[in-house]
């Protein structure tokens, strides 16, 4: 007798992808764009797409995300295609993953579970891989009833509180110390960063941050400004997640400081946002900010947004700032000027740059003189 084909999940690759979005006519980001983002964060972890499953609905399912026949029909393309995981572009509630889990027989991943695994493997710092590990701990908290029966089973003895004590319980409280531990390591870090941002501040040497969407180049244009060697930056997402801190030549100035922190993106998960908001925040203490744009993606207003966005949640909007437009020896005259024209005609200040090929950072050494002088002079006048 021919042996029947197995369909349980050891049979399947975990590299192997098939990813799902839900479609509510109501988005101001296309879902086309969120899910080739997605996927974009899916390569940068080794994972391959097989299949994108797009279901338009005006409201998720409560218990399954997407409807049971969609739930039929993803079970099927997993087995087709081999995929041991499903990835949704979207924040599933406990009872969701552990659903689509037991009647998939999938791996169920998230899209904030998505990039705070990106984050988990560039983490370097004690601190980020902190702030990464802080993030996971409030993440995993509210999905812990979602893990099945084991969470439910009761115990007693030594180092249980009685008979009633349940499985999920023990391991919520086991979460939540490993959370007040990780947040006293990161006071203690926090305090000595504080202290060399107050030698900084004291140097009397002009800081100007650079900040932006994540893969936009921020990297490269630090190692292009500061001339360090040991830089890293490579062309994927959250190379950096760490605040660094550089020195760098203005024409007349001279001596300069740069920083560099980790990028924005849409939808960022909360739990995140809460841990690097110490760092994210550093931009603050900056004379200026740099805004790196790829110009490749310019037109895409929903990334602009985000940033701005995000700055004004740090309380960082209105700080004088320069738009490097990077990446120019990729794009366009006319996406150049067009992008330019626009800018400008919000009041914003726009210099075209590559910093790969060290096309226009001259001209954006000029102008960031030029801020510095405004800014002085404004202070002056309100005296």
């Amino acid at each position: 007798m021919k042996p029947r084909r197995s369909t349980r999940p050891a049979d399947r690759s975990r590299s192997k992808v098939i990813l799902v979005s839900l479609d509510k006519g109501e988005r101001d980001v296309p879902v086309a764009d969120l899910m080739d983002e997605l996927e974009m964060l899916l390569e940068n972890l080794g994972l391959a797409v097989q299949r994108k499953i797009v279901q338009s609905r005006e409201t998720e399912d409560p218990a399954t995300f997407v409807g049971k026949g969609k739930v039929d029909e993803l079970k099927r393309v997993a087995i087709e295609e081999k995929a041991g995981l499903i990835v949704f572009d979207a924040s599933l509630t406990p009872i969701q993953a552990k659903n689509l889990k037991e009647r998939t027989g999938c791996g169920i991943w998230d899209r904030p579970w998505v990039i705070m695994e990106v984050f988990r493997r560039r983490a370097r710092s004690s601190e980020a891989k902190l702030q990464v590990e802080l993030a996971r701990c409030r993440y995993e908290i509210p999905h812990l009833k979602g893990l099945g029966l084991q969470m439910s089973r009761t115990g007693a003895g030594i180092a249980t509180r009685g008979p009633g004590e349940t499985e999920f319980e023990r391991h919520r409280r086991k979460v939540e110390r490993r959370i007040r531990d990780i947040e006293e390591k990161l006071d203690g870090i926090r305090g000595r960063r504080e202290n060399q941002r107050k030698r900084r501040v004291r140097s009397g040497l002009p800081i100007f941050s650079l900040v932006g969407y994540t893969n936009a180049g921020k990297s490269t244009l630090f190692k292009s400004l500061s001339g360090d060697p040991l830089v890293v930056s490579k062309d994927q997402l959250f190379t950096t997640l760490d605040t660094t801190v550089r020195s760098f030549r203005l024409p007349k100035r001279g001596t300069a400081l740069l920083t560099d922190t980790v990028g924005f993106l849409r939808n960022l998960p909360p739990t995140l946002i809460a841990a690097f908001r110490a760092t994210l925040e550093e931009v603050r203490e900056a004379d200026a900010l740099i805004w790196v744009v790829d110009a490749t993606t310019a037109e895409n207003e929903t990334m602009l947004l985000s940033v701005e966005e995000t700055l004004r949640e740090l309380g960082a909007w209105e700080m004088p700032r320069i738009i490097a437009l990077n990446k120019t020896d990729l794009a366009t005259p006319e996406s150049i000027a067009q992008f330019t024209r626009k800018c400008v005609a919000l009041g914003e200040k726009v210099v075209p740059i590559s910093a790969l090929e060290g096309l226009g950072l001259p001209q954006l050494l000029q102008e960031l003189e030029k801020i510095l002088l405004e800014t002085k002079l404004s202070k002056e006048g309100e005296r």
